[in-house]
């Protein structure tokens, strides 16, 4: 068994044991489509779910906001049909070390979506409690940029439709941009998100307080996503 396996394992575990009672609501409200679900037709989806752990976005200390993004992306994926992907990573500091967590499972008849997302639902819910236990480390840097790269090389987004879900502020703060300077993000390498669906950013400007800011954050990812050549952009402060 290898260090990810472990890793993975142990984290939750640790999840499981500290889950809110939302999760238990989220089960019950998703077994209600269950029936339906297995009369739909084969559709695989890719959702690659992107957690940010850098010390300014509100998902690394604050429950209810941890609460409400989980939520939100666990409805996602309890709506995935048979053969679906799902991946979840951490970022922040441009250092493996620091991010060395890795969830993937594939939707079928014993990873069923409403089990899949529930599972999503209270490790996305633990992030703060994860980061205060030194599970998670908070971090300084912001690499979203890096993140998306090292997520297109990785994992892809060929062949079936693919979804990046980044639970983050939005605040690219690393080489390549520092966007609360004024910077602006760079071109993408449209090469490298040839198949790439949607980018979504839910938290997008939390905890800057200021809707200016917001606004500026949303055009950049906003420009950036269809430059790289995602069909769609959702940046959400709030919902």
């Amino acid at each position: 068994m290898g260090l990810g396996n472990i890793m993975r394992g142990l984290i939750l575990a640790t999840v499981t044991a500290v889950a809110l009672v939302a999760g238990g609501a989220l089960a019950m409200q998703v077994s209600r489509s269950a029936s339906s679900y297995d009369q739909n037709t084969l559709h695989p989806e890719r959702i690659i779910i992107g957690l940010d752990l850098s010390k300014s976005n509100p998902l690394v200390d604050d429950p209810a906001f941890a609460a409400r993004v989980s939520q939100r992306i666990a409805a996602i994926v309890s709506r995935l049909g048979m053969a679906s992907e799902v991946h979840i990573r951490t970022f922040g500091s441009y250092d493996p070390s620091s991010n060395n967590f890795a969830y993937d499972t594939r939707i079928s008849v014993r990873a069923r979506p409403e089990q899949v997302a529930v599972e999503v639902q209270k490790l996305i819910a633990n992030t703060p409690r994860l980061v205060a236990s030194g599970r998670w480390r908070s971090q300084q840097k912001t690499n979203i940029l890096a993140f998306l790269d090292n997520s297109a090389r990785a994992v892809g987004c060929g062949g079936v439709p693919t979804t990046v879900i980044l639970a983050s502020d939005g605040i690219e703060d690393s080489e390549y941009a520092r966007l609360t300077h004024g910077d602006a993000l760079p071109l993408p390498d449209r090469r490298l998100y040839r198949g790439c669906f949607k980018l979504a950013i839910y938290g997008i400007g939390q905890g800057t307080g200021s809707p200016v800011m917001t606004s500026r954050l949303r055009f950049q990812w906003d420009s950036w996503a269809h430059a790289a050549g995602f069909a769609q952009f959702e940046g959400l402060n709030d919902w």
